[in-house]
């Protein structure tokens, strides 16, 4: 099995690789310390299943889920969390992921949970969050609403990390006067007033880190 690992934390990948390592028939492939990275190194190693980390810099492990999977079907995403929170449980499935594991977690669930998601399975560590997919799930429902479209949380994510208009611009390959016009309605959509509410709704989201 060919996988990616990637987090933001040098140790934590470190962690990670010498423990899929030790396994006969596992093979860390490529890392990455952020969403970007990530999707590069998936388009180019090709790999069975990424483990990916929720909150990276440049771009989320969500975002970059979403991407992998649309370039790359048959590579599946295990999603690596602090929260266990509903609410990043359904953005993780929601953005392509096969199953959830919480970091602190990681030692004992891991390895079950890889298998698991290459077998074709939904993976989540404790019995509350696989309680909250079955009902999700057997009630048709599309989870909580994201009212944010994905490019929408690609701004935010920069605004809360503290950039500029012109360096988000460069960053996302758009006109400035573009993500000025992302940055009104943001502020309209979520009935904020300016930055620093961006900035916190941004944290619970996941979508950066305090």
């Amino acid at each position: 099995m060919r996988i990616l690992i990637a987090d933001d934390h040098g140790i934590v990948r470190g962690g990670m690789k010498l423990l899929i390592e030790r396994q006969p028939d596992m093979e860390v492939v490529a890392e990455a310390g952020d969403g970007v990275e990530a999707f590069e190194q998936a388009l180019q190693t090709r790999p069975d299943l990424c483990v990916m980390d929720v909150s990276m810099p440049r771009m989320t492990g969500l975002q970059a889920a979403r991407q992998i999977r649309a370039h790359l079907p048959d590579t599946q995403v295990l999603a690596l969390s602090m929260h266990d929170d509903e609410r990043y449980v359904f953005d993780a499935l929601k953005a392509g992921a096969s199953g959830y594991v919480l970091k602190r977690e990681v030692d004992q669930a891991l390895l079950n949970a890889i298998r698991a998601v290459h077998r074709g399975e939904t993976f989540l560590t404790n019995a509350v969050e696989r309680t909250v997919v079955r009902e999700w799930m057997r009630d048709d429902a599309s989870g909580p609403d994201e009212p944010l479209s994905p490019r929408e949380q690609e701004v935010l994510k920069l605004i809360a990390e503290a950039h500029t208009n012109k360096q988000i611009a460069e960053t996302l390959h758009l006109a400035e006067k573009t993500v000025e016009s992302h940055r009104a309605n943001l502020l309209r959509k979520l009935g904020m007033r300016d930055r620093v509410e961006l900035v916190r709704y941004a944290i619970r989201r996941g979508l950066t880190e305090a």
